[in-house]
């Protein structure tokens, strides 16, 4: 996937550039000086949407292509519009360390058939590996869950093989739990207390009109 990008004077201000409909960014890396850049605010939102921040992406008009990742993005927080984006140069033979969004596919005979509930343990995998092995996401087929008892683990997803994980491969990804119904207490009515109750009240209505015989006759 590749973007065509060009340097930017840092005199010219960010918001003046939006109005046209470029996107102010930075590239910087390891062995890589921090260099302000600009990019077509469209484009990059068709990039960033189909590469995420874990593909790998060739910037062009630099003088040489760089293979970067695109490491963080700001965006307006009313609006949603991106505002500025940061760009991860990488160079040949460097690993880099990515979260990588799980997604999660088909359809659970244990949910559809037994009532189970789908339970999403990881929603991202973080794992260490080179730039071109960098998948853009880990698919995890649902299907597999039959049982109640079923799980899927990160041993089950499709692991690049220079990838180094950074929590063990038993780890569980997505289950299958079951609802429990609680327990309804029933309350016993205390008859005795009511009895009592309705008698003091009996009681309390013959004082209220005894008091008012007595004013009348006053």
């Amino acid at each position: 996937m590749e973007l065509t990008v060009e340097k930017r004077e840092i005199t010219t201000k960010a918001k003046a550039l939006r109005n046209k409909g470029i996107l102010p960014a930075v590239v910087y890396g390891r062995s890589e000086e921090s260099t302000p850049i600009s990019v077509d605010a469209k484009q990059f939102e068709k990039v960033f949407h189909q590469a995420g921040e874990s593909t790998v992406i060739t910037l062009k008009g630099l003088g040489s292509d760089k293979d970067a990742l695109i490491h963080e993005v700001v965006t307006d927080a009313v609006s949603g519009t991106i505002l500025h984006a940061d760009f991860y140069a990488i160079q040949k033979g460097q690993t880099v360390t990515v979260s990588i969004p799980v997604e999660f596919e088909g359809e659970s005979p244990a949910v559809k058939d037994l009532g189970g509930i789908l339970v999403k343990v990881m929603h991202e995998i973080e794992i260490e590996c080179e730039p071109k092995d960098l998948p853009h996401a880990f698919h995890a087929d649902i299907s597999k869950l039959v049982t109640l008892e079923d799980q899927i683990k990160i041993s089950d997803l499709k692991i690049p093989a220079s990838a180094k994980l950074s929590v063990d491969a038993d780890e569980v990804v997505a289950m299958i739990d079951v609802a429990k119904e609680e327990p309804v207490e029933e309350v016993a009515a205390d008859i005795s207390a009511i009895e009592i109750s309705e008698e003091r009240g009996k009681k309390e209505d013959e004082a209220e009109g005894g008091d008012a015989a007595a004013e009348k006759k006053e």
